[in-house]
């Protein structure tokens, strides 16, 4: 005996009866049934039915989809169903099945069966490397330009992991070791491709807790097969004279522009800090060390983003044009003093192409997402790919936003929104972190792609 379910429903011309007599029928699914070519990473599978439906209570237990990991379902709308799936493999086949009875339409009766089956694309489908190009560094070390022609022969068809040292936690100091990186292979059995160093505290190497002539850590690093790549968030002091010194553009008199003219206090402190660093920077490149080199991060700070926004940094807060002479003296500084193992790597935020040194200056170009969706994560990749699209682009650091109490999307998920990052880098995190920039979920996720590539697949490549 069938069921006759009659609903009143309002319209502009009165009250008008619907009659649903017949059980839900599916209409449509994306991707379609037997589709190829699907991106991996996450995907949404969307089915439509002809009619409201009701969902049980107990769907997600019911569901079986093979392929991957099945996340989340639910009703979308009235008539739709989305399952949240993630993907991790190329040409991998995946079936979604649901069994009869866990879709009714509301008069109580089960649509059928579905079973849907797609396969994802093939790596070399996706995209293709770069045209090879030299560094911007005249004469660059061979090391360095080996490496770098490795970067590029793997861009967008594969990621380098990375990780960043820790400053002042589990009782480390000076952003000068890898136990970052210790912890990522005691969570997946593999070690980062990259890590990390900061001449955070150049003011006051040499001490006893840290002196950075001291490079038995770099070096070990290197021996061991990973790619070491440094920054230098640079401490002036705050006033002339003073003994505080700090990188924060706030409270700070430390005046980018005269740091330029000669004969000013800041300019003194400018060229005697870019001295010590060359002579830092030259003990690597006499162990043959080539560094992944970002000097000058996010310089833009938050100039874009609010109204009389103001740079996060001392070196941005003369504005576009003081920036770039600052790169540029940094570059031919380190030239003068014979520094060739250095890839210059500069940082957007987008929006802030006035602060781009030139193409000249920059091998590399980095991006700092914190607590951005996949989705996001995939977009913006895609918008500085597209303005900068001579160069390789990296998730230079990423990690949790307490603005938005969210992390970053997962690798499998942004890699499966198009983002084809260079490497990507969680920051460290601290001994109180409420939530990590990464945890261990988030690197098995990220170590288990096959597409992501650890330090033992860069020192075979690199041999």
């Amino acid at each position: 005996m069938s069921l006759l379910l009659i609903v009143n429903a309002c319209s502009s011309d009165g009250e008008e009866q619907i009659v649903l007599e017949n059980a839900p029928l599916l209409q449509s699914t994306n991707p379609e049934n037997n589709a190829s070519q699907v991106p991996v990473g996450d995907i949404a599978i969307s089915l439509v039915y002809d009619q409201p439906i009701v969902l049980d209570n107990n769907a997600k237990g019911l569901l079986k989809f093979t392929g991957g990991i099945m996340r989340e379902i639910k009703l979308d709308a009235t008539n739709t169903i989305v399952v949240s799936v993630n993907v991790p493999a190329y040409e991998r086949t995946c079936v979604l099945n649901i069994p009869e009875g866990v879709v009714t339409g509301r008069n109580g009766l089960s649509a059928s069966a579905v079973t849907l089956q797609f396969t994802t694309c093939k790596q070399s489908s996706v995209d293709e490397p770069i045209e090879m190009v030299p560094l911007v560094t005249p004469s660059a070390m061979p090391a360095a330009q080996k490496l770098f022609d490795y970067l590029q022969s793997v861009y967008k068809t594969h990621t380098l992991s990375a990780t960043m040292a820790r400053d002042g936690v589990n009782g480390l100091s000076g952003s000068w070791n890898t136990a970052g990186a210790d912890d990522v292979y005691a969570w997946t059995g593999k070690y980062p491709a990259i890590n990390c160093f900061d001449y955070l505290h150049l003011a006051y190497s040499p001490a006893n807790w840290i002196d950075y002539n001291d490079i038995s850590a770099v070096k070990n690093w290197w021996e061991n097969g990973g790619i070491v790549a440094a920054m230098w968030h640079w401490n002036v002091p705050r006033e002339e004279g003073s003994s505080e010194y700090t990188s924060d553009a706030s409270n700070n008199d430390f005046d980018p522009a005269n740091a330029l003219k000669e004969g000013t206090w800041e300019n003194k402190v400018f060229v005697a800090d870019l001295t010590e660093e060359a002579n830092y920077l030259k003990l690597l490149q006499d162990a043959g060390i080539p560094v992944l080199w970002r000097p000058f991060h996010e310089a833009a700070g938050n100039i874009f983003e609010y109204n009389g926004g103001q740079a996060w940094f001392w070196w941005g807060k003369g504005g576009a044009e003081v920036y770039k002479k600052l790169w540029v003296y940094m570059f031919e500084f380190f030239q003068k003093k014979g520094i060739n193992n250095l890839i210059w790597v500069w940082t957007t935020q987008l929006k802030d192409a006035t602060f781009y040194p030139g193409d000249n200056y920059v091998d590399i170009i980095g991006r700092d997402l914190y607590g951005n969706s996949a989705t996001d994560c995939g977009a913006q990749y895609k918008t500085i790919d597209s303005e900068y699209s001579e160069k390789m682009v990296a998730l230079s650091e990423c990690g949790y936003s307490s603005y938005t109490d969210s992390r970053v999307g997962m690798i499998s998920a942004q890699w499966g929104n198009g983002a084809r990052w260079l490497w990507f880098m969680p920051w460290y995190d601290s001994d109180n972190a409420a939530t990590l920039h990464a945890d261990q979920a988030w690197w098995q996720d990220a170590m288990s792609q096959p597409y992501v590539l650890d330090r033992d697949a860069v020192k075979e490549a690199l041999k």
